[in-house]
């Protein structure tokens, strides 16, 4: 019998011909699905007004290491006001937005509400829209607004706004009818923009916007809208400004010693993991969340809870399963040996009472998946 290899039949052609269409279908459904997967995964994107700095981040770029000092409450006493109401609103600072607004901006956010973004997150952000001595940042009529997009995701566009003349943000709540549009932009490609290299919390890129209000003197309000361009997220920003004069108030300067206050209790999101260790005498727990993602990169939020007796200090310990890292924090000092984190109390929010809580928050990278950690907290 010949060895040599018979020519294929017809029946072997055509079933040859069945495994390769086959095998197409499989690899164009797997590219569907991974094509959906990086969809469903797209980091939120991330934001604000740096410069006029908007109220949220211009307090926390101030006070961010010292939010605590009561030499804040006569140097910058909105941003005392807006830290006893939710520390939050600081920390968050470049998650102030709405979703599903669809184009309408006035429909979304009420008058009043425009430096909440409507309260969005409930009452996180309230004490924004309050009128007061905010910071004001010194600017001619003609000046530059300078966003960050921190997770590189574009714009569709950018709405800069400033109020009309005779409007007095020291008195009066943000409507639409004080406002008036001075510039509308096109779109902005992900990614365009510069890079921010100066602060590592900074970790996107900077667009500068020129803009033109003639006809204004004193105190105002620059409120600017970003449409992001990955979905339909639209942030909402105030900064407050002093045009022609340097009338605006000084950078504050925060007192090197300071009295501890008790840590404010406050609303945070539904934790993502369980209670550690049970808060039992002399015990604690704490629980995980984390409050935003982004291309690489993210931010959490830990809360420690005494259990029924009083402590004097605590220590949340845990071991990242996907390689984040911790790049900066708040709070709490941080350190990490490989892919175990231990985090200490600060010396203003080590003492709680029985059953008293405070947060620590910090960002992290990420490459892939940041799946949530199992803490464990000791108490001094």
């Amino acid at each position: 019998m010949s060895s040599l290899a018979q020519p294929p039949t017809p029946a072997r052609r055509r079933t040859a011909m069945v495994l390769r269409i086959l095998a197409v279908a499989v690899a164009a459904v797997v590219l569907l699905a991974t094509a959906f997967a990086v969809t469903r995964d797209t980091a939120s994107a991330h934001g604000s007004t740096i410069d006029p700095a908007s109220r949220n981040y211009g307090c926390w770029k101030r006070w961010g290491n010292d939010f605590q000092n009561p030499a804040m409450a006569t140097q910058d006493p909105m941003c005392w006001q807006a830290w006893q109401a939710d520390p939050n609103a600081m920390w968050n600072w470049n998650g102030l937005y709405r979703e599903g607004v669809n184009g309408n901006h006035q429909a979304a956010v009420p008058s009043g509400q425009l430096c909440s973004a409507g309260e969005t997150g409930g009452p996180r952000y309230a004490a924004l829209d309050n009128p007061g001595n905010w910071q004001a940042t010194n600017v001619s009529t003609n000046f530059n607004v300078k966003v960050h997009d921190q997770a590189l995701h574009g714009a569709d566009y950018f709405l800069v706004y400033v109020t009309r003349q005779g409007f007095n943000p020291l008195t009066q709540r943000l409507g639409w009818n004080n406002l008036e549009l001075v510039r509308e932009t096109g779109r902005y490609a992900p990614g365009e923009g510069t890079r921010e290299n100066g602060d590592p919390v900074l970790n996107g890129v900077s667009i500068t916007i020129p803009v033109s209000a003639p006809g204004r003197s004193g105190r105002h309000i620059v409120y600017v809208i970003w449409k992001a361009s990955h979905s339909d997220q639209n942030y909402y920003w105030c900064s407050d400004v002093n045009f022609g004069g340097s009338g605006g108030n000084p950078q504050p300067t925060a007192t090197p010693t300071r009295t501890p206050t008790p840590t404010p209790t406050r609303t945070t999101p539904p934790p993502t993991t369980p209670p550690g260790n049970p808060g039992g005498p002399g015990g604690c727990s704490a629980t995980y969340a984390v409050t935003g993602t982004w291309s690489g990169g993210f931010q959490a939020e830990v809360r420690v809870t005494a259990g029924s007796a009083a402590i004097s200090g605590w220590t949340v310990s845990w071991t990242f399963a996907n390689g984040q890292q911790v790049s900066n924090s708040w709070g709490a000092t941080i350190t990490s040996s490989g892919s175990s984190v231990t985090a200490r109390n600060a010396g203003y929010n080590g003492a709680l009472g029985a059953g008293a809580s405070t947060t620590f928050g910090f960002l992290g990278s990420q490459t892939g998946s940041n799946a949530v950690p199992t803490l464990s907290c000791t108490a001094a």
